[in-house]
């Protein structure tokens, strides 16, 4: 849901995303059929919409802990406990990232980071507390350079575990090139994904 939000009268759900996969995704996950349309942004660049009405099903999302106007306000996901790390691989696929270097300093030292960005704090606390609870891993919080939101990140021995819990159902559903992107990562340092 990180890509979508809610219209302001709770009746209407948009998904937008530059990536047709995840606009496919979506669509997958909620089992529905809708027309997928373009979506021009004031900045100029085109990306896919879906857009439909189900007033039962944004109750539901309110419900969770999701509101219209969410960006900045977004706290808690009231989700159950075995649908966390799905949850968490959809933050990863909408706002997230893997990106790897080189360090430097060391001969042939290798570093690579998972990252979840989000412009609530909150957010980015609560599931900062939940990947501690689950994997009692700390990642770090910092700000990026625009100072307009959060990141948390996570590095290479954390990443792994992170990685192999978002990824441990072989047939989920994610974003084909971060999935590729992390395995070619993990190729580089001798390791693969554990399904």
């Amino acid at each position: 849901m990180s890509d979508g939000n809610i219209a302001k009268n709770k009746s209407r759900v948009s998904f937008v995303s530059k990536d047709f996969e995840q606009i496919e995704n979506f669509r997958k996950c909620l089992d529905i059929q809708t027309k997928i349309g373009i979506h021009n942004s004031g900045s100029g660049y085109k990306a896919y919409r879906v857009q439909f009405c189900d007033v039962l099903f944004c109750q539901f999302l309110n419900s969770i802990g999701i509101f219209p106007a969410k960006s900045k306000n977004i706290g808690k996901i009231d989700i159950p406990n075995e649908y966390f790390f799905d949850y968490l691989r959809g933050c990863f696929d909408g706002d997230g990232t893997v990106y790897s270097y080189w360090d430097k300093r060391w001969a042939s030292s290798f570093m690579f980071y998972v990252c979840f960005c989000s412009a609530s704090k909150m957010h980015i606390d609560w599931l900062r507390g939940q990947i501690y609870e689950f994997l009692t891993i700390k990642g770090h919080v910092t700000k990026d350079g625009k100072n307009s939101c959060f990141q948390l990140k996570y590095a290479k021995a954390d990443s792994l575990k992170l990685i192999n819990k978002m990824y441990k159902v072989k047939d989920a559903i994610y974003l084909n090139r971060k999935r590729l992107k992390i395995e070619a990562i993990l190729a580089i340092v001798g390791k693969s994904l554990v399904n």
